[in-house]
């Protein structure tokens, strides 16, 4: 029997070309089609500070914030972030909760080290930076610190940079371009990267020019800080704190957010919408919101100088960005400069004894979060900490016992004490007038002896003016140590006298009153 070979598969799979080219077998192409379709894109976060619980509060924020239906829940990933750099994963869904959108990677660092840099610079490809953004985490309970945490972070980054080949640089200079425009009014993309109204409708003039302060500093991704667990304070004192955030974060062209437990979060749709993650049923825009202090949402692209001054007060935006430009080029292993306090020894008769000026904007903040007479955060964030801590650096005991007594003895030697013959000593005064003032408060020592009210220091005085009357009386031919012996005897023999027939009239009422 001859064999049988299918025509039609010679023929769909391994027919002769048309027009020169090969056919290609149609199960393959229907396999790649269903393949790609599967492929989830793939998002990048870089989270930088917090703690390892304040990391698993941001992730829950970002993947719980739409409830999943009960068929389609999906087991939560585990997350590893204790050591060194860690590693997470969750899954955006769509609005009806059935479409995947995205999975998003985050990988998690919590110590400041420039020993990770080596561990965050295989992440950074031409192929991903695109879709990588940049997360620093801050923490309400020690807002002092965030402009220093911010430089650290920042300084980090730096060094992971170095590590970075010249195409994954010229990308990232590609990506900042793009950012730049990105949701600026007149633009022709929005902040997720999609096209705008405007560029659909063919009417876009471009969009808005940069304003001073802005973007001189890119960092190579974008940049969102989030300030996790605020309570709700509304004092004027964060004011200052959001002036001095947004004039910083200016420079890189950053957003900010603060976020809380116990109230809804645009997180997700500002995170999401940096990453390019949209929506294919329903889009969410994202709202800025400078008023409500417990729910400040700043977009990237939205800022400037002039709504910072909104705010009001003494901040000065222009000293402030300058300063910072000069901070962040301070390397990581050396400090930020600090404000050095006057010392009292030099101070001039003039008061022109000031702190020196430092050119730092993390020391100018931290000065004035720790100084309640400027209207710093000392006061507030002790009530922040129930009144367990106060933001306020002290000084070596032994320094500022010294400095007390230099002070001292030249407040002594600028007004000595003048004495004069015969005057009564500050002790001797002290005494005689609290002497007085007892006896005015007290009043008269008085009781009873049988049914008579008597005054003691009357009788006491009494008593004095009939000796010194006997006393007198004496012949001026016997000494004088003899008078004052017979006026002394006579005296206490006159009290005992009288104390034991006092003594003896008391005891005879009370027995014949029986």
């Amino acid at each position: 029997m001859a064999n049988r070979i299918s025509q039609y598969t010679m023929t769909s799979g391994d027919g002769d070309s048309r027009n020169g080219e090969p056919k290609r077998n149609l199960w393959t192409s229907m396999l790649e089609s269903v393949a790609s379709g599967k492929r989830l894109p793939e998002k990048n976060l870089l989270v930088l500070g917090g703690t390892p619980e304040s990391q698993r509060e941001f992730l829950d924020s970002l993947s719980g914030s739409e409830p999943r239906r009960n068929f389609d829940r999906q087991k939560i990933p585990p997350i590893a972030n204790n050591y060194a750099l860690g590693y997470t994963y969750y899954d955006v869904l769509d609005a009806d909760q059935d479409d995947t959108l995205a999975r998003v990677s985050l990988y998690l660092l919590s110590q400041p080290s420039g020993e990770f840099s080596s561990l965050i610079a295989p992440l950074l490809t031409p192929e991903t930076i695109p879709n990588t953004a940049l997360v620093i985490l801050l923490d309400w309970s020690h807002p002092h610190l965030w402009l220093r945490q911010i430089w650290t972070w920042l300084q980090v980054f730096q060094e992971v940079l170095e590590h970075l080949s010249r195409d994954v640089q010229t990308e990232m200079e590609e990506v900042m371009n793009n950012w730049k425009e990105r949701g600026r009014g007149g633009s022709s993309v929005n902040l997720d990267g999609t096209p705008s109204a405007t560029a659909a409708n063919g009417d876009s003039n471009g969009s808005l020019p940069l304003g001073p302060g802005e973007w001189t500093e890119p960092l190579g991704l974008p940049l969102c800080v989030v300030c996790q667990n605020n309570k709700g304070w509304k004092e004027p004192d964060f004011d200052g704190v959001l002036q001095n955030l947004r004039t910083v974060l200016l420079r890189h062209g950053a957003s900010l957010i603060y976020t809380s437990q116990s109230t809804t979060s645009q997180l997700p749709i500002l995170i999401h919408s940096t990453l390019g993650i949209t929506s294919l049923l329903k889009r969410q825009p994202l709202k800025h919101n400078v008023i409500d202090r417990d729910k400040i949402v700043v977009p990237p692209n939205w800022d400037s100088w002039g709504k910072i001054r909104v705010l009001g007060g003494s901040f000065d935006t222009e000293k402030v960005s300058q300063y910072w430009s000069e901070d962040i080029k301070i390397p990581l292993g050396a400090p930020p400069p600090s404000l050095a306090l006057p010392d009292p020894e030099d101070d001039d008769e003039d008061g022109s004894n000031q702190p020196p000026q430092v050119e730092s904007a993390i020391a100018l903040y931290e000065d004035w979060c720790r100084d309640p007479n400027s209207g710093g955060l000392a006061l507030v964030e002790n009530a922040m900490n129930d009144g367990t801590e106060v933001a306020v650096e002290s000084e070596d005991t032994q320094d500022f016992l010294e400095r007390q007594l230099k002070i001292l003895e030249a407040y002594k030697s600028k007004a000595p004490e003048k004495t004069t013959d015969g005057a009564l000593s500050s002790s001797t005064r002290r005494s005689d007038y609290d002497e007085k003032t007892v006896n005015e408060h007290i009043g008269p020592v008085q009781f009873n002896m049988g049914g008579i009210q008597v005054d003691a220091d009357d009788m006491l005085q009494r008593l004095k003016d009939r000796n010194a009357h006997i006393a007198a009386d004496v012949p001026s031919s016997e000494p004088e140590g003899a008078v004052s012996n017979m006026a002394k005897d006579f005296d206490n023999e006159q009290l005992h006298d009288f104390f034991s027939g006092l003594m003896n009239r008391t005891a005879g009422a009370a027995d014949g009153g029986r």
